[in-house]
């Protein structure tokens, strides 16, 4: 039975690639979304589908807005996918570099091709909501002088042709993506106590030094931080959620110190326990 998988994002997009990859010995079926939210929204609409999502780049940084999403959505992470980022430039069959005035791309892709675009300071930039939803625009209404940033391999699925490969200004570009699911389906897709790595999140009393008492039971209990990340709580001024990635190679102490820290902590909540690569 096939799985349902919703992304943000066309066919072609770095999300199908991440998708695909992720799940590469068994047959899925995309949901392709438009927004983030919409992802979250098909996964509670229907308990079945699963969801990846974008989660931080290490050019680009976090997706500050997908940690409120998942916190929020109440889903459970069981996965992660670390995917090389190549962008490409593509436009129509028949036009070559000469016939562009104007590129079109995601404003994060943009963005990791600046010092590209610097050098071709003539053209046009133009933000859109997906990198291969740029190409399929171009080719559906024949923009002529137009061209999109994505991935090469979203050049066959639309008729556009590849002009240049690896326009990004750093090649060690990576995505990092989650797999999320609802609660009641997590343990269908993973194994809890087989995990390695676990995403959590908490909010702390504005008291002096509580942050540092909870990274001490961590460190107690050998537990690794890869990971940490804050963001304020609105209209609770300067107190932070905080949001924290550890890895761990014994769950039951991994288990542990999460009673440990318990008592020192507001708002925990343990978004996801999974297994890594």
């Amino acid at each position: 039975m096939k799985k349902q998988v919703a992304i943000q994002g066309m066919i072609g997009s770095f999300h199908d690639m991440a998708a695909h990859q992720y799940f590469k010995d068994e047959e899925i079926e995309l949901i392709c979304c438009n927004t983030f939210e919409e992802v979250f929204e098909e996964i509670r609409r229907d308990s079945n589908v699963i969801g990846l999502t974008a989660i931080e780049n290490t050019i680009a940084g976090s997706l500050l807005h997908n940690y409120e999403l998942l916190r929020d959505s109440g889903t459970t992470i069981v996965g992660e996918h670390k995917l090389r980022i190549s962008h490409s430039l593509l436009c129509l069959p028949d036009e070559d570099w000469d016939d562009l005035i104007e590129v079109n791309s995601h404003p994060v892709a943009l963005a990791q091709c600046r010092e590209f675009l610097m050098k071709h300071a003539g053209f046009k930039i133009v933000e859109t909501d997906d990198t291969a939803g740029s190409a399929k625009h171009i080719s559906e209404n024949k923009l002529k002088g137009h061209a999109a940033i994505c991935s090469k391999f979203a050049a066959p699925l639309y008729g556009m042709k590849v002009l240049q490969e690896g326009i990004e200004t750093n090649k060690h570009n990576y995505t990092r993506f989650l797999v999320v699911s609802d609660p009641w389906k997590a343990d269908e897709l993973r194994d809890r106590k087989q995990s390695n790595k676990a995403n959590i999140v908490f909010s702390l009393p504005h008291s002096e030094g509580s942050l540092s008492q909870v990274l001490s039971i961590f460190s107690f209990y050998r537990i690794n931080l890869t990971k940490i990340q804050s963001l304020p709580i609105i209209g609770r001024e300067w107190e932070y959620m905080f949001y924290i990635d550890v890895t761990y190679d014994d769950y039951m102490r991994y288990r542990q110190s999460i009673d440990a820290i318990t008592p020192l902590i507001k708002e925990l909540k343990i978004l996801g326990e999974y297994s890594t690569n």
